[in-house]
């Protein structure tokens, strides 16, 4: 498993070496876009719509859209300079019973596993959570961002989840059409808490599949197997000295015309 992160765990004055494994993965069957003439993928190039031509990487700067049309630009010596420090810590603020908080907040999770002469330490917090019934609330810096998170127990191990901070929950009183003082029937109510009940079980992951990334593998053998593939054609190279008579015509376009003299023939005796 690829160590994505190293640092430690600190709550109060214990340090604990520590290292995250990402503890989940996207299993989606990535379609490429194929041009259906040559069968070819397709490449999307950064354009400029006023410019009307490809834009370089050390040609483009961030900006922020403060009204529409209108950008605060912003360098890379800006972002650096209050950008915080590189923070290899995560910091355990408090700790809270794990069911105060809702699962909209939860976001990525992630495993970890002790560093170095970590073992002992890290056995004694996971111990300790147990025991208290109780997982920390931390901030941890990744990637140049700084997130919200969770430390628990999972199974024989710790957990870290990076959880949404409360302003990116959206306020669900925004969301239109939820119904108010709706009058139900007593007898419908029992009838559905029923049908709960016995749709009621204990929650077995394993038994969940993706039955549409199933049948799109299944239907993608299919096609393998009965040799319908197709062959990307290659993509020419450059030629160099059609480059060359490009540039150099584009060149003699931009040149000053010579006025063109003529010469009167002399008379003849």
């Amino acid at each position: 498993m690829h160590t994505m992160w190293k640092g430690s765990i600190s709550f109060g004055l214990v340090h604990i070496p520590i290292k995250l494994f990402s503890a989940t993965e996207s299993k989606d069957v990535k379609l490429r876009m194929i041009h259906k003439e040559c069968n070819s993928p397709i490449k999307y190039e950064r354009t400029c719509p006023v410019c009307e031509k490809e834009v370089e990487n050390n040609e483009i700067v961030k900006g922020y859209e403060y009204e529409p049309g209108k950008f605060v630009l912003l360098d890379g010596d800006e972002l650096d300079a209050i950008a915080q420090e590189q923070n290899k810590s995560v910091e355990i603020i408090d700790f809270v019973k794990l069911e105060e908080i809702d699962p909209i907040y939860f976001n990525r999770s992630y495993f970890i596993g002790p560093n170095e002469n970590g073992e002992k330490a890290y056995t004694l917090l996971k111990q300790a959570m147990e025991k208290s019934g109780k997982i920390g609330i931390a901030k941890i810096t990744i990637r140049s961002k700084q997130h919200l998170a969770v430390v628990r127990v999972f199974k024989n191990a710790l957990v870290l989840e990076t959880i949404y901070f409360p302003d990116e929950v959206r306020n669900v009183d925004q969301v239109p059409g939820v119904p108010e003082n709706v009058e139900l029937n007593k007898k419908e109510m029992e009838t559905a808490v029923q049908l709960i009940e016995q749709l009621t079980t204990t929650f077995e992951p394993e038994k969940y599949t993706d039955d549409y990334r199933t049948a799109l593998m299944d239907l993608i053998q299919a096609k393998i197997s009965g040799n319908e593939v197709q062959t990307a054609k290659e993509a020419p190279e450059t030629n160099i000295v059609d480059l060359m008579d490009a540039l150099q015509a584009s060149i003699d376009q931009t040149k000053p015309k010579k006025r063109k003299t003529t010469r009167k023939k002399k008379a003849t005796g």
